[in-house]
This record gives structure tokens, C-alpha cells and sequence, in this order.
């Protein structure tokens, strides 16, 4: 079995934090998003290969991160898209992908953006008893959280309706970003787009399979994530830290207030500063600063204001830094 980790997104929610990196390597506590999911395909053992699915723009910085590693199994798949306006969608892409590698196997596909609280084993056993496609299904709690994704109506765990993104969701358990296909069922994908249907969501191509072979849902409890806004990656932050606190060895605090779930990085310095709920990057400066419900990208420096629910930008400095003299 090969198995498709999807990373070709521009998170454009996300900027100016992800304007110049992936939000797959956004970092939770001593490890990254995406190389949580690399660490459980590495010791999946039905999981021959891995292909990391990419876009031009975001290759080079994948290609140093994996020759950076010790996985043996991730390589490197680059669409061919360099901007928002180009993506294949992901159907689309991952069509180009089975065609491009050559893939003639079964295939586990997971979204790079994703944090599961499932292990890849047990959706893989899963997959082995059903011998169909099978995807992840998770209860959000509300209808208006189910209206951004796909909504899943089971009868006992078989797929029976699949609603993309319904403006009215019939239920709220949703479909996360996890599959599994059969070689047979990954053939169809060629059928599926020459029909005009919807190239993006993957939850497209599903609700079309469920109306013509037996799809099951993998159910899980727990936590899940999904990171493509602020909001969610400081939820995914404040999981891994229950509550707590992270600061890096060569951080330096003077009178700084740190809050519930703050992660402060290496060579940070905050001084006269009080923070909450937030994520501060390598080599920032605060001074006489509240931080509250945001993250502050690496090479910052901010002094005297009050952030709130904000993302401020690399190597920003606040107020900005005054004009040298004759300029």
C-alpha cells in the first residue's frame, strides 16, 4: 500500500504567517504538523512508500525538510502550480499524482494540515476488514462548524449520503481529511473528472463513489484539527499543551506574565510583557506588549501596543522603525 500526504495548499487564511512557508510546518511543541504524520507512516508497516504532494512554489522548502530527516519513506511530488490561482484541486491533483508515479496499488491519501487523534494503524486494520474505500469521520457538535466540510450520513458505518459543505447539514459528522482506496476505486478517478465533476474537495469524488460501490466511515472520538486559520491552529497549540506553558531554554523573560497555552520559541525575549493563548517565534523582541489569541512571527519586534486575535509577519517591527537620518 502507498499512501499520498496532500501539502499543496497556499493557506492564504493564514497569511502573512504562511506567506513564505507551508502551514504544514507550523510548529507544535518540538515537532512540526506535517512530520507528526510523516513519524506514523514511517512506522506504519503496511505503508511502502509515502508521496508528498506539493506545489513549485512550496517544493524547495519540502526538499530541504526531507533531506533535513531521518524518514526513509517520504519523496517529493510536485504539481505544477505556483499560485492559488493555478491549483488542480485536490482531486485533480491527486488524479496527476496516481498517473505521474505510476501508482497501481491501494492508497491511504491524508490532508498535511490535519492532527488526528487516531492511530494510522487502526484506520489501516480498519480499512483491511472493509476491503472498500473507507474515509475518517468525526462529530464537530454544531451545524454551523459541519457547513465548512463534508457531512457523512451512515447507516451503521456504511456511507449512505455524503453532503459537500451543505448550507442546511442534515447532521454534523464530518468527513476529515483521511482515505482509503482500493486500486479499483483510485481507476475511477480519470471516469470521474472527463464527467465534469468537481476537481477540489476530495469529499466530491466520495459523495459520486458512495452512489456506486459500498463506502464505509472510520468513526473516531478524541480530538481533531484541522489547520487552516489562526483559530484553529492555536486550538491545535493549546491541545499539546493542555493548558501549560512551552518557552524555549534560550528565551529571555523579564517581567513577562505568561498565560495559559503559550508557546514561546528560541532566542525570544519579552520583557514587560503579558501573554495569553499565543504562539511567539524564534528571535522576537516584546517589550511592554499584551498578547492575546495570536502569533507573532520569527524576527518581530514589537513594543507598546495591545495585540489581539492577530498575525503579525515576519521581521515586522511595531511601530515601525523610524527613518534614518537624510531619508
Amino acid at each position: 500500500m502507498k499512501a499520498v500526504v496532500l501539502a499543496g495548499g497556499y493557506a492564504t487564511r493564514l497569511w502573512p504567517i504562511t506567506r513564505h512557508r507551508p502551514k504544514m510546518f507550523l510548529p507544535l511543541e518540538e515537532t512540526t504538523v506535517i512530520e507528526r504524520i510523516y513519524a506514523e507512516l514511517e512506522t506504519a508497516d503496511r505503508i511502502e512508500e509515502v508521496y508528498v504532494s506539493t506545489n513549485e512554489r512550496f517544493a524547495p522548502e519540502f526538499e530541504a525538510q526531507l533531506a533535513d530527516s531521518d524518514y526513509e519513506k517520504p519523496q517529493l511530488s510536485v504539481e505544477e502550480t505556483r499560485a492559488e490561482d493555478e491549483k488542480l484541486g485536490v482531486v485533480g491533483a491527486l488524479a496527476q499524482l496516481v498517473d505521474r508515479e505510476g501508482i497501481d496499488d491501494d492508497l491511504l491519501v491524508i490532508a498535511g494540515d490535519n492532527i488526528v487523534d487516531f492511530a494510522i494503524e487502526d484506520f489501516l486494520a480498519y480499512y483491511d476488514r472493509k476491503d472498500a474505500p473507507v474515509i475518517a469521520a468525526y462529530d464537530v457538535g454544531s451545524p454551523e462548524r459541519a457547513t465548512a466540510y463534508g457531512v457523512v450520513d451512515l447507516e451503521d458505518d456504511r456511507v449512505v449520503d455524503f453532503q459537500e459543505k451543505p448550507d442546511d447539514p442534515p447532521g454534523t459528522r464530518v468527513s476529515i481529511g483521511c482515505y482509503a482506496f482500493p486500486q479499483d476505486a483510485l481507476e475511477l478517478l480519470p471516469t470521474y473528472l472527463e464527467g465534469g465533476n468537481d476537481p477540489d474537495e476530495p469529499g466530491w469524488f466520495v459523495q459520486w463513489l458512495q452512489s456506486r460501490e459500498p463506502t464505509y466511515a472510520y468513526v473516531f472520538d478524541g480530538a481533531w484539527f484541522d489547520i487552516g486559520t489562526r483559530e484553529s491552529y492555536l486550538d491545535a497549540v493549546a491541545w499539546f499543551l493542555d493548558g501549560g506553558t512551552r518557552v524555549a531554554d534560550s528565551a529571555t523573560l523579564e517581567n513577562a506574565m505568561l498565560g495559559s497555552n503559550v508557546h514561546v520559541m528560541a532566542n525570544a525575549t519579552l520583557v514587560d510583557t503579558d501573554v495569553e493563548r499565543s504562539v511567539i517565534f524564534p528571535d522576537v523582541t516584546v517589550e511592554g506588549t499584551t498578547i492575546r489569541r495570536s502569533i507573532v512571527d520569527e524576527g518581530a519586534a514589537l513594543e507598546g501596543v495591545d495585540l489581539h486575535d492577530a498575525m503579525i509577519g515576519a521581521y515586522t517591527q511595531i511601530p515601525d522603525a523610524p527613518d534614518a537620518p537624510g531619508e
